[in-house]
């Protein structure tokens, strides 16, 4: 009789530790989607439908920033005009944003979405794989081009993907 009154408590605590972790889990979860929807209603947005990437883009690259969402570049251009440069993490560290860029092909748009829901339609034309050292990618080129960095799947290296300006709104 004591034997099962002690495994019927024992299931009933490892009841309530179990819906305690799966409440708290939820509570975090549901609190990132809800900061990730006000970064997204507040800022700029990338996207690129084609391969599911779609992320707020904050100002400065700094891993305070990339740890919640992509950056853009200090001292590069903006949206629709000059090269305007985002990094995001590609990493289960981090927010993921960017681990489907590696799958990107030349002719995928790339959506960015001002606050005021304006946008402008960049067309991927190029990418390419860097040291980390060569920061000619951030340059201005004379155009009006969007270029997104990221690590590669090791990290030694930078995936850089380039896109036109084809039109905004």
């Amino acid at each position: 009789m004591k034997k099962q009154k002690f495994l019927f408590v024992i299931g009933i605590l490892t009841m309530i530790i179990g819906i305690s972790m799966l409440s708290v889990m939820a509570y975090r979860k549901i609190s990132r989607d809800l900061h990730r929807q006000k970064l997204m209603n507040e800022n700029i947005v990338i996207e690129i439908p084609e391969i599911h990437i779609k992320a707020p883009v904050l100002e400065g690259t700094e891993n305070t920033v990339l740890s919640v969402a992509a950056g853009h570049f200090h001292n590069t251009g903006e949206v629709g005009k000059g090269n305007f440069c985002i990094a995001a993490h590609s990493s289960t560290i981090y927010k993921e944003y960017f681990n489907n860029l590696k799958n990107v092909q030349n002719g995928m748009k790339i959506l960015l979405y001002r606050p005021d829901k304006t946008y402008a339609v960049y067309e991927v034309s190029n990418s390419l794989i860097v040291n980390p050292d060569e920061v000619w990618i951030l340059d201005d080129f004379g155009d009006c081009r969007i270029t997104l960095v990221t690590c590669t799947d090791d990290g030694s290296q930078r995936l850089v993907v380039i896109g036109n300006l084809k039109s905004q709104e």
